[in-house]
Parts: structure tokens; C-alpha cells; sequence
């Protein structure tokens, strides 16, 4: 599963986003952990502010942050990895990083495309006959390029009656170690008509980015995941980065992964949600990593270190949502209120709410993770890329 981005304010983007809650009543925050080899701690006390606020005033178990500038790094957490023992957040923490592995997805068809494999421009039909077909959907009238930024009109699977029946409340406890292949998740989407006739709106559909993986692995003849190792994190050295298949588990160090199963009408009950079959994510949210790696990759990334200027140039192109982001090919920008934009992506899966993004230059880093999915208010959250990168 991977969830919407999150609002300015309000609501997470999700039609089954749980309300507010006190997870730990009981618990204190941590105070924040600074990385030895950060020479400018002081500069962050506007993000480490509002990462505290995350935990004491929006109910998330915790929160772990980390910023790369060219002053160095700087690491600040709140609350706790594990509620019971009250173990810290960690800048070792591996964790699920959700739809940011839609950003891994793009760069790796941008790079087929610079090796003149594939084009943005082919339709969906010519990489996978008969696979977009039937109530209104024809693959042979979308491009690889309106999947990648979210104009193509295929439905969500995530937000169908089926992913909710088995995936969300008690069905995710029932089906959370099953597997589902890409092309099982693509036609529990595709038994509903489109949302609009591609090219022709916007809307964020999981069903996009896994259609977009099997296209990687149609071109090349291996998983997108393998490409994305090789062509990715294999080169930036992002050696905490893994995208696990079907294996349930998580590499240690990591935080437990605290939900409310974005149940319809949640209670109380917080589950551990840690654990569950990534294939139900794929390659629109699989991916495991840290703050750190993140931060590297979309530095490295938007340096131009990963594609050619030509690519470069379409990754960026973005098309408006209604929302307050712009959307280019898997990545995000975010205008804050100081007029500084931002690139990256969140990520939202079972017990894990994720972000990263660093300035067009590359230079200014900061990625952060919530081990709790239920957060209501997303002016808290947005007030994390404020405090950074405005200091506000």
C-alpha cells in the first residue's frame, strides 16, 4: 500500500485516515540525538521544535529526522522507536519508506529512455499488450510518461473496495503476509472506470507506478527492483537501501511500526504493524531505507548525478494537482511559504509516514519518519519542511 502525500493541513489524502489519538500518554519525548559529526546543531532548533510536536501535540509514537547541508549533518528525534522498552529513534533506523520508491521507479525509466529503450511517448499497450484494457481503461491511450506523473485516469487500486476489504481494519491483520503479483493489484484497479480520459486531469493512483514497474521489467528482463539496485543504489553507495520482495521482515535497527490500520471507524486499538508482505506495495511503495540514504538520493539526484541533462529536464516538468504540490515524474515540489521550493516524495504505508526532499540544488537535505500512520493534522507535518528550509 502507499497512501497519498499529506495535506497542508487537515486530513491525510486517504478516504480511510483514522483521527487523532494520544498513542502514549504516559511517555515524555526523547530529547533530540545530534549526530557527532554535525558541526551546526544550533541551526535546526525550528525543525527539532517541530518534530517535537509531531509526538507531544500530534500523538505519533516518534519521529526521526536527519538534514545534510554543507555545514554537515544534523540528526534530531522525538519520542520512541519502541513504546514499551522506550528505546529512541535511531539515525540507524531502517525504515519503510512507502512511495518514495515511486522517485527510484522514474529515475530508472528516465535512464532506459537515455539509453534510447523506451520512450516517455510509447503507450502503455506497446510494453504491455492487453493489459490495460476493459470498463473504459485502454492502455493503447496512455503513455509511460502520464504514469510516471499521475495524468493517466487509471483508478487507484489502494482506494478500490477490494484493497479496503483486504487491507485495511481487519483485513490487513487477515491477508497482511499474502502475496499479490503486480498484475493482481493492476486488475483489482482495473474492474472500474477511469477517472478521466488520460491526459486530461490529475489524480494520484498507485495502479500507475506498479504498470510502470512491470514496463522496467518488460524492457530489461529483470525486476525493476534489481534495476533500481543496480542502476541506483548500487552507484550512490546507499548501502541501508534494500527492496525486500516478499519478505516480511525488517533489518535491524528499526522502529515498530505503530497503526490503526486506517480502519473506517477506528478505536483506540494501535497494532503493530511492522511486518507485512511488501509485494502489496511493489514498485509503488516497497522500498526500506534511512533518513540518511534518502537524503543522499534525492541530493545526488537533483545534482544531476543519476540522469542527463534531457532527462533531467522531464523529471522536473510538472503538472499541477489541485493541491498544494505540483507533481513532476514520481517527485514531488513542494513551494513553501519563504518561496524556497523543494523535491522529493512522501510515503505512507501501515505504521510508517515518511518524507524527504532537498532543494534544486541538491544541497539542502531533510528527510524524516513518523513510525505511527494516523497523524490528522498535516500542518504539523508540513511544518517540519518549513522549520528546515524557511527556519520558520
Amino acid at each position: 500500500m502507499s497512501k497519498r502525500p499529506l495535506r497542508k493541513s487537515g486530513t491525510l489524502l486517504s478516504r480511510t485516515a483514522a483521527t487523532i489519538a494520544a498513542v502514549i500518554a504516559f511517555a515524555q519525548p526523547v530529547g533530540a540525538a545530534v549526530a557527532a559529526e554535525s558541526p551546526d546543531t544550533g541551526s535546526h532548533s525550528a525543525t527539532q521544535r517541530a518534530v517535537d510536536a509531531l509526538h507531544t501535540k500530534g500523538g505519533m509514537p516518534g519521529v526521526a529526522a536527519e538534514a545534510s547541508t554543507r555545514a554537515g549533518r544534523w540528526f534530531g528525534s522525538a519520542g520512541f522507536a519502541d513504546t514499551d522498552k522506550q528505546r529512541g529513534r535511531t539515525a540507524d533506523d531502517r525504515i519503510r519508506a512507502g512511495s518514495i520508491t515511486k522517485s527510484f521507479v522514474a529515475v530508472v525509466l528516465l535512464q532506459l529512455e537515455a539509453e534510447k529503450r523506451l520512450s516517455l511517448d510509447d503507450s502503455v499497450e506497446r510494453w504491455l499488450p492487453g493489459v490495460v484494457q476493459g470498463n473504459g481503461n485502454d492502455g493503447s491511450k496512455i503513455t509511460v510518461r502520464q504514469l510516471l506523473n499521475q495524468t493517466s485516469g487509471v483508478p487507484d487500486s489502494v482506494s478500490t473496495p477490494e484493497w479496503r476489504e483486504y487491507m485495511n481494519g481487519p483485513g490487513f491483520l487477515a491477508h497482511r503476509y499474502e502475496t499479490r503479483t503486480p498484475q493482481q493489484i493492476v486488475d483489482m484497479a482495473l474492474k472500474y472506470k477511469p477517472d478521466f480520459e488520460p491526459g486530461k486531469g490529475w489524480n494520484y493512483s498507485n495502479t500507475n507506478f506498479v504498470l510502470a514497474g512491470m514496463i522496467i521489467e518488460k524492457v530489461t528482463g529483470s525486476p525493476y527492483a534489481k534495476e533500481a539496485e543496480k542502476r541506483i543504489v548500487d552507484r550512490l553507495r546507499l548501502t541501508h537501501t534494500t527492496f525486500p520482495g516478499v519478505d516480511p521482515t525488517m533489518p535491524a535497527p528499526h522502529p515498530i511500526g505503530y497503526s490503526k490500520l486506517y480502519a473506517p471507524n477506528p478505536g483506540p486499538e494501535i497494532y503493530d504493524a511492522t511486518e507485512y508482505n511488501p509485494s502489496w506495495s511493489g514498485a509503488t511503495g516497497e522500498v526500506i531505507s534511512t533518513t540518511g540514504d534518502l537524503n543522499r538520493f534525492y541530493s545526488a539526484l537533483m545534482k544531476g548525478a543519476l540522469l542527463p541533462p534531457a532527462q533531467q529536464k522531464e523529471l522536473l516538468t510538472t503538472v499541477p494537482t489541485g493541491s498544494f504540490f505540483d507533481y513532476g515524474l514520481g517527485l514531488i515540489v513542494r513551494t513553501l511559504t519563504c518561496g524556497e521550493k523543494v523535491y522529493g516524495h512522501d510515503g505512507i504505508v501501515w505504521g510508517s509516514l515518511t518524507s524527504a526532499a532537498t532543494t534544486a540544488d541538491g544541497r539542502h537535505s531533510l528527510a524524516f519518519q513518523l513510525n505511527g500512520d494516523w497523524l490528522e493534522d498535516g500542518r504539523l507535518y508540513q511544518d517540519v519542511f518549513e522549520a528546515e528550509f524557511c527556519g520558520t
